[in-house]
């Protein structure tokens, strides 16, 4: 027998879907619903949501995809043994909000080893890649355009620089999150507060660490350059230096 679940009719503004999934993944993460507990069929969770069977469909195709829930064929579905943890994922429906950007730049913190891999493994084809998006970037300054999509095209050549395959898709993911914040610093306001050509010089003082292949060298402009994106932002500082000692302060 499937285990009871107290549903409340959800309602209508916000994607519908949407309210269900998050229905079902509280009840999940709360116990009411346990690792291996068969779930309620389309028909009922329908009619104790308030939904059609479509919408209960996507929402349970979208827990299966976040690692909540696994489908068994001619089964139906359940709750995974370890829910949440065979996928990942940022943000809410492919959104992210203010209260994540932070922490996103935290997690991107410990990505900027890319550029010291980058600098021990880059070959010349990368850096001319590499060199070619920040001269996209220039132009854009220059010329008053978006330069945003080379600053994604920047970062990605230094994550292809590694010769890391897991590198590269993780620095992938956190760029299609990250790609919208990045926006901000080329409208007029951004202009005008300098924050394109201060990231374009942080830019360039990575690019030529890894030019040099200064493997420490890289990784410090790395950091710089993701803690003053932070700041810019104001997401707050995004990573602590770590000192000479190895130790963080």
């Amino acid at each position: 027998m499937p285990q009871a679940l107290v549903i409340r009719e959800v309602s209508r503004p916000v994607r519908l879907s949407g309210q269900v999934v998050d229905a079902l993944r509280g009840g999940i993460e709360s116990g009411e619903l346990a690792p291996g507990a068969r779930l309620p069929t389309e028909q009922i969770l329908g009619e104790r949501f308030g939904v059609s069977r479509a919408v209960v469909r996507e929402a349970i195709a979208h827990l299966k995809s976040d690692g909540y829930v696994e489908t068994r064929q001619g089964a139906g579905a359940f709750v995974a043994a370890r829910p949440g943890l065979a996928s990942f994922r940022i943000g809410h429906e492919g959104k992210v909000d203010a209260g994540d950007l932070g922490q996103i730049f935290e997690l991107r913190a410990a990505a900027t080893s890319t550029a010291r891999l980058a600098a021990e493994r880059r070959t010349r084809g990368e850096l001319a890649t590499m060199r070619a998006a920040l001269d996209s970037m220039a132009r854009a300054i220059g010329d008053g355009t978006d330069g945003a999509a080379a600053d994604d095209a920047f970062h990605r050549a230094i994550a292809t620089a590694t010769h890391n395959g897991y590198m590269q898709r993780f620095v992938e993911f956190l760029g299609h999150h990250f790609s919208e914040s990045r926006r901000p610093s080329w409208t007029d306001a951004g202009r005008r507060a300098g924050r394109p050509q201060a990231a374009q010089r942080e830019h360039e003082r990575i690019h030529a660490a890894i030019e040099r292949r200064d493997a420490a060298a890289a990784a410090r402009a790395a950091e710089d350059h993701l803690r003053g994106s932070a700041a810019r932002l104001g997401a707050g500082p995004a990573a602590r230096r770590t000192p000479k000692g190895g130790r963080k302060t």
